[in-house]
């Protein structure tokens, strides 16, 4: 698996591109604290780049989930809806929001690959 990363804090496996797998960082599951709600998209909506596609809430705050690349919702992760403590437990796993069809693969171009993505998050 080779992840990209926002730095809105999402990470995109796109070794797919008709079904690139989208969640949230360990990072921002760390900084929201125990996850008790995700307000998923709908499957066939289509999101730009940076467009809020998602909120996630936890026992701290709630905070927006943004869309990495364009793209098309295919699939969302019925599992999290029902135990949002995935986030939290493996957000890399099984704790994925959404599955996208790329409209633009140049996009994941843009977006860190993992040593960017922790130097960005000592630096924040």
């Amino acid at each position: 698996m080779s992840l990209k990363f926002s730095r809105d804090h999402e990470w995109i496996d796109a070794s797919n591109p008709a079904a690139a797998i989208v969640g949230i960082t360990v990072h921002a599951q760390d900084a929201l604290g125990d996850v008790v709600f995700v307000d998923l998209p709908e499957v066939g909506a289509s999101f730009k780049q940076g467009d809020v596609a998602g909120v996630v809430e936890s026992v701290k705050a709630a905070a927006d989930v943004y869309m990495p690349v364009d793209g098309e919702i295919v699939e969302v992760n019925e599992a999290l809806r029902d135990d949002p403590s995935l986030a939290n437990s493996d957000p890399l796993q099984a704790g994925w929001f959404f599955r996208i069809t790329l409209a633009k693969p140049e996009q994941l171009d843009e977006l860190l690959d993992a040593t960017a993505y922790e130097a960005f998050t000592k630096e924040a």
